[in-house]
């Protein structure tokens, strides 16, 4: 849930600058603006298109990926097209081991009537002095409002991530970039023929003000300077937005005195926290605002033992902040905060184009014959289409899945030989929610182990799931019956492994052949509830609650959580809400 009132460190703000900038005319909007797992955003002003905001954030392991949402007025969001929607753009998203594995921090931006996006595939399980670790691409389009029409990757050589394009004056094109190895942390700039991928000569600009993992450069010229912002150290707790200056685009750099220009790292009791990770641009006025990543961890950073234990389970997502950029200055960011007030925000007005729906729409799915998933429905790495089946016949109305041969444990494709992961879900994107499935099961289960059900998923390492198993039980003759089964994995290398509590019950007489709901509730702020009972029109009857979770079992600090469908060794079909 958003928090109701503006911290008191936000109230005792003494930017002079910003509250006579901001004294004749407010406007409130609340944050964050893209709720779920949604970090590292990049957003954009196109006047060309009905004076639009476009972002992108980061997808990791999530297919499709590298979600485009548009607005009009800064506060509502709709999800318009994913630029990775296509598994041969990047088939080798398939193979990579990590949750902290996959797409990184993109950067788009608009030139001409075309869009570039800029990102990375990183394979974690590769040394950082490997360049083949480090896939960096780029993708354009003329349609941000069709997942088609973005065009297939140009791949170009480049020893980092984090990749942001620039046009210089005299017509030059080049790519930013980070790299952490211990030998030259810091920023990169170098030549780059945005058609070809032709790189040119690398240069090292500026490595930060010193904080961890100086990344995510993005510049702008303003008044004779090339601005550099920069993110530093590290996305958690001590995650800081800084900025430097040079009349040379190659350096060298004046860092801002007043770096960091935004951060939660003093004040750890604050809503949001790791702020940082920032993009500017610019509305039809002229005025500067500021995307950025942040966590909803309600003070609990500042709580020993910290962030790698904290109850934070919509991991990373998108806030927004007014910014005064006075001609010869460096920028002056408002600090983040729940309810904000800024610059007046453009008059109401919802996107009409693109696929999708607004960032924080209800759901309610019943699959009907010929219509295709929603766009923000997702996979884990990428799916085998044939295993995903919209109204097959004589099951009108429902969506089939053909399971795989292992659960969610696995470690990736190759370790599923092949068929990948049968899981189909979304994005986490209320505090609070209810996540059913009713499942029409009977026929399909028919061998020892088979399942179907629903998973609260953060990766592999992290998930719990509520499922209907064939199971034996009973005496001598070990018969093999319907089971409901609440079980988890929850593991970490620095937290180790959580306990959570198996429960296994046989489905209830009067239920076989029966169809099921599966739930998945989050009961309060901290933990959430799976259910099952039996399907009905107005809703399950006869619930039974199986387990709990707590959402520190999910998500520690880093991506976010996805509730879906899994199958496992059968064909099931289901329809979700």
């Amino acid at each position: 849930m958003k928090p109701s009132k503006i911290p008191l460190w936000y109230l005792t703000l003494t930017l002079a600058d910003l509250r006579a900038a901001w004294a004749d005319e407010n406007s409130t909007f609340q944050n964050p603006i893209l709720s779920g797992f949604h970090p590292d955003p990049s957003c954009v002003f196109v006047p060309d298109l009905d004076d639009t905001f476009f972002c992108v954030t980061s997808s990791f392991l999530t297919f499709p990926g590298l979600p485009i949402h548009a607005s009009r007025d800064l506060v509502n969001w709709k999800h318009v097209s994913n630029a990775f929607s296509r598994p041969d753009q990047l088939p080798g998203l398939a193979f990579l081991p990590r949750a902290t594995s996959g797409i990184y921090a993109p950067t788009l931006r608009y030139r001409r009537g075309s869009f570039y996006l800029f990102s990375t595939l990183v394979n974690q399980a590769l040394p950082r002095v490997n360049d083949s670790r480090w896939d960096n691409f780029l993708l354009t389009t003329s349609d941000p409002y069709s997942s088609d029409a973005w065009s297939d990757p140009v791949h170009f050589s480049f020893p980092g991530f984090d990749p942001s394009p620039f046009w210089d004056d005299d017509g030059s094109t080049w790519v930013s970039g980070a790299h952490t190895a211990a030998y030259y942390p810091g920023i990169m700039h170098a030549p780059l023929d945005f058609e070809t991928g032709e790189i040119g000569d690398i240069v090292m600009p500026w490595n930060g003000t010193g904080g961890a993992s100086p990344e995510a450069p993005h510049i702008w010229k303003r008044d004779g300077w090339y601005y550099l912002l920069l993110a530093e150290g590290g996305t958690r707790e001590n995650h800081m937005v800084t900025m430097a200056r040079s009349r040379s685009l190659a350096g060298p750099y004046e860092p801002a005195p007043g770096n960091p220009l935004l951060t939660a790292a003093n004040d750890t009791s604050s809503y949001f926290q790791a702020v940082g990770h920032a993009d500017l641009f610019q509305d039809r006025a002229g005025r500067w605002w500021a995307s950025a990543l942040a966590a909803r961890a309600g003070g609990s950073y500042g709580e020993d033992p910290g962030p790698y234990f904290g109850n934070l389970p919509m991991g990373r997502e998108t806030v927004l902040t007014p910014v005064t950029w006075e001609e010869g200055q460096f920028p002056v960011f408002a600090p983040v905060a729940g309810n904000m007030s800024g610059w007046p925000l453009p008059a109401k007005s919802l996107v009409g184009q693109g696929e999708g729906q607004l960032n924080d729409a209800d759901d309610s799915f019943t699959f009907p014959p010929e219509s295709s998933l929603p766009i923000h429905f997702v996979h884990w790495r990428l799916p085998r289409s044939r295993n995903y089946r919209i109204s097959p016949p004589g099951r009108p109305n429902t969506l089939a899945l053909k399971s795989s041969m292992l659960n969610l444990t696995a470690f990736d494709a190759d370790f599923a030989l092949g068929r990948g992961q049968t899981f189909v879900g979304r994005r986490m994107s209320h505090s609070l929610f209810r996540y059913s499935v009713d499942v029409d099961w009977a026929s399909a289960l028919t061998r020892e182990e088979m399942e179907v059900g629903v998973s609260a998923l953060q990766d592999q390492a992290q998930h719990v799931d509520l499922g209907i198993v064939m199971l034996r039980s009973g005496g001598e003759g070990r018969v093999l019956k319907p089971h409901l089964r609440f079980r988890g994995h929850s593991e970490t290398p620095y937290r180790g492994r959580s306990h959570i509590e198996t429960n296994i019950m046989e489905v209830p007489a009067g239920w076989e052949g029966m169809r099921i709901t599966l739930r998945i509730e989050a009961v309060n702020s901290t933990h959430f509830e799976f259910s099952a009972g039996l399907a009905g029109e107005k809703g399950p009857t006869d619930l039974r609650v199986l387990g709990h979770c707590r959402g520190a079992d999910l998500v520690p600090y880093y991506s976010g959580m996805y509730e879906g469908c899994l199958a496992r060794v059968g064909l099931f079909v289901c329809n979700e809400s």
